[in-house]
């Protein structure tokens, strides 16, 4: 998968990072700051890395915090990736930061949106939940890329858990990215769901059980924020809007249509008739916005721009939510 990221400060390597981290143990207390620790999975009893920062502010006395869970993307696992962006934002909030491995690297079956990697989140989740005062009320849920993939897999499943999602840049139809992509990635692909698409009724399946457009209609009343940029040459809008569909159509709301879609997905695409939503500025995005549709809770964003993600649009959604 190719990675451009138009906002070189959202992501660095980390080579490394374990030198300079504390490595906490399952049971241990965590005390303030970046910290490694290990938590056992729920599904084969392994033992599977999370990063999890404390932010400065944080008291064990005081008010449950706001838990922030960020995604790795499709080829990086925790070891060699971080958000510096988002985890400063987090400091800023005083809310936890939690970034689990889910697996590391799509290109294996254990990874790529399957069952396993997805418990992997949700026992970390749960971890976090034990050993600090989690506000359960104000959990949210970000990533991009493969992170956004995930990220509208795991709204789709636990929809009750998250006061809200942001999910950037994320695939949502598996099959169509099979075809969409170069054959590194084809290659990763076929390695996480047994074949190319076609190949067999079970690995069809695969495809189908890690595609969110598969089951995203049950987090029809999650608050949900969808972003794509029109230019982004790694992961079509397509993804985006489709993705939004499912939503609008679970809650009987009007949807893309095919039109727009066919509008926006061309080079230097623009819808010929916007919608006065479409028009509309976001002063966190800072960016022209060429499609902006809502649906129910959720709303779907088409803007100028690449492979990317950002972190202040990011935390004005999570900011306006909180789970009733």
């Amino acid at each position: 998968m190719a990675q451009g990221f138009a906002l070189s400060a959202l992501f660095f390597l980390l080579a490394g990072s374990m030198s300079r981290t504390q490595t906490s143990e399952t049971d241990g207390p965590l005390a303030a700051g970046r910290q490694h620790v290990m938590i056992r999975s729920t599904r084969d009893n392994s033992l599977q890395p999370s990063y999890i920062i404390v932010p400065p502010a944080y008291n064990a006395n005081s008010a449950p915090a706001p838990l922030i869970v960020a995604l790795h993307t499709w080829n990086f696992d925790i070891e060699r990736q971080r958000f510096q962006e988002f985890e400063a934002g987090a400091a800023r909030h005083n809310w936890i930061y939690l970034f689990p491995n889910f697996r590391g690297v799509n290109d294996h079956p254990e990874a790529c949106g399957s069952e396993v990697a997805q418990q992997d989140i949700l026992d970390a989740v749960a971890w976090t939940q034990v050993h600090l005062k989690v506000d359960d009320k104000r959990i949210y849920l970000w990533g991009w890329s493969g992170g956004g993939h995930m990220a509208l897999l795991l709204a789709a499943r636990s929809p009750d858990i998250w006061a809200a999602v942001s999910a950037w840049a994320g695939i949502t139809d598996m099959a169509a990215y099979y075809r969409e992509q170069d054959r590194t990635t084809q290659s990763q692909l076929r390695a996480c769901m047994g074949g190319a698409p076609g190949a067999s009724p079970a690995v069809d399946s695969q495809y189908r059980e890690r595609s969110s457009l598969t089951s995203l209609a049950t987090a029809a009343n999650l608050p949900i924020d969808i972003w794509n940029g029109r230019d982004d040459d790694d992961v079509s809008p397509r993804h985006a809007m489709l993705a939004f569909n499912k939503l609008a159509e679970a809650k009987n709301s009007p949807q893309i249509s095919s039109e727009e879609i066919a509008q926006l997905t061309r080079l230097g695409g623009t819808l010929d008739r916007p919608q006065p939503g479409d028009q509309v500025s976001d002063a966190a995005l800072g960016r022209t916005i060429f499609l902006r549709r809502a649906a129910g809770p959720s709303r779907v964003t088409v803007y100028e721009g690449g492979h990317m993600t950002m972190a202040a649009p990011t935390f004005d959604w999570f900011e306006k939510h909180i789970r009733p």
